[in-house]
C-alpha cells in the first residue's frame, strides 16, 4: 500500500516542477524546447532525490548488518570468557527413593551348574526333540 503513495508523491513533485518552470518562462513565449527542458529538469531532480534516498537506505542497512555482526562477535567473545561450569539449582524437591523389591523365593528346581551325572550338561539335538505324545518333531 506504500508504493502507490510514493509513486503518486513523485508524480506530484514532477508535475509541480514542470509547472513552476513553465510559469517562469510564461505562456506567450513558450516553445516545445522549453517544455522538454522543464520535463528533463524535473525528471533529473526527482531521480537525484530518489538516488539519494536509496543510498541512505542502503547505508542504513549496511550499518545495521555490521552492527549486528559486531554485537554477535562481542557476545561470542564474552561467552568464551565465561565458559566455566554452570551450577543449576532445581526448583523442585528431589524425588523420593523407590522402595526395594521383595526378595525372590528360593529356587527349587534342577541345578544345571553342578549336574549329578558325570559332570556333563545334557546335549539336545533337533532329532531328539519330542512333542507331548513322545513322537519326534
Amino acid at each position: 500500500m506504500r508504493i502507490p503513495f510514493i509513486v503518486y508523491g513523485l508524480l506530484y513533485v514532477l508535475v509541480e516542477l514542470v509547472g513552476e518552470r513553465l510559469e517562469e518562462i510564461g505562456w506567450p513565449q513558450l516553445t516545445p524546447l522549453d517544455v522538454a527542458t522543464a520535463v528533463v529538469h524535473a525528471v533529473f531532480t526527482v531521480s537525484v532525490g530518489v538516488a539519494a534516498l536509496l543510498a541512505l537506505d542502503l547505508l542504513g542497512r549496511r550499518w545495521r548488518r555490521s552492527r549486528h555482526e559486531l554485537l554477535v562477535r562481542r557476545a561470542a567473545e564474552q561467552a568464551e570468557e565465561n565458559a566455566g561450569p554452570l551450577t543449576v539449582h532445581a526448583w523442585r524437591p528431589a524425588p523420593l527413593a523407590l522402595p526395594a523389591a521383595p526378595l525372590p523365593p528360593p529356587f527349587t528346581g534342577p541345578d544345571y551348574a553342578a549336574p549329578a551325572d558325570e559332570g556333563a550338561l545334557p546335549l539336545y539335538v533337533p532329532s531328539e526333540i519330542l512333542d507331548r505324545d513322545g513322537r519326534r518333531l
